[in-house]
């Protein structure tokens, strides 16, 4: 069976939104509709609180979603799983894939790259490297690409789930594996924890153009508006007499420092994981 790719689909200019506007193709789904029992309501929070104070603006109204429950787990050792389907979600970029376990049991899973209908994936330590199994990091070889990362044991998938990301074990080193993550840092992650093999699919998701406002305001994504541009009762960086500079250093409504001010609580520090920052050059 070949293996499907989802191409960048380009509209002629016949407006103002269509003119820079791309979409893919969809031609690696092969269902429409989710599975149901793996389904369940997503309300839309807009950004508030449990208080019902917004804590991240800019954010509300979109389409209706169902949302797919992910086992980024792997927790059904030794037990082979056949590929059903691959799915769009509309709660991730990456496209999911749809499991039929041999013991009856249906899951999904993220899909990764060059998977396609029909594979057999394992998890566990008597699985291959190869694309879709997951084992612990102490038995995937050192310079193996990986996704769907643990940070802890048991805790699920954390790092490196988004299309097209990747990441590599560059080194083995006491119960710890080096991990060069995809925005270039270098993190130390215990050999315990679990990862996928292969590279997370959909791998043109980032040549997408959304083309107009439109399809933003669909994604939940609302417009964004300077401080600057607002009165003083709305934004401490409101008001004034024409246009002006703000006067101050840039800061969110509530007054906090927007810009290399640190918000971080160092309780239990993860600093001591990172062997290479990402800013390092």
């Amino acid at each position: 069976m070949t293996i499907k790719v989802a191409e960048i689909k380009k509209y002629k200019p016949t407006s103002a939104g269509r003119r820079f506007m791309t979409v893919s193709t969809f031609e690696d789904i092969t269902r429409d509709k989710p599975e149901k029992h793996l389904t369940h309501g997503k309300s839309i929070k807009a950004g508030r609180n449990n208080y019902g104070r917004i804590m991240v603006r800019r954010k509300g109204g979109g389409h209706k979603r169902q949302y797919r429950e992910i086992d980024f787990i792997r927790e059904k050792l030794e037990i082979p799983a056949k590929v059903a389907n691959i799915e769009y979600d509309p709660n991730r970029s990456a496209r999911i894939a749809l499991l039929h376990y041999f013991d009856g049991e249906k899951r999904y899973m993220i899909c990764p790259d060059k998977l396609k209908v029909g594979d057999v994936v394992l998890s566990g330590k008597k699985a291959e490297v190869s694309v879709g199994n997951t084992k612990a990091l102490r038995d995937i070889p050192e310079g193996t690409f990986i996704h769907n990362i643990e940070m802890k044991k048991g805790q699920g998938a954390a790092l490196v789930r988004s299309a097209g990301t990747t990441a590599q074990i560059l080194a083995k080193e006491n119960n710890y594996a080096h991990v060069k993550l995809p925005s270039g840092e270098v993190r130390l992650i215990h050999l315990e924890c679990f990862a996928t093999i292969g590279q997370v699919g959909n791998l043109n998701h980032a040549h997408v153009n959304l083309g107009k406002a439109g399809k933003s305001r669909w994604k939940g994504r609302r417009p964004k508006v300077r401080g600057v541009a607002m009165n003083p009762i709305d934004h401490p960086l409101g008001g004034g007499e024409g246009k002006s500079a703000g006067g101050r250093h840039p800061v969110s409504p509530s007054g906090v420092l927007a810009k290399g001010y640190r918000t971080r609580k160092h309780k239990k520090d993860s600093s001591k994981y990172i062997v290479k920052k990402r800013t390092d050059k």
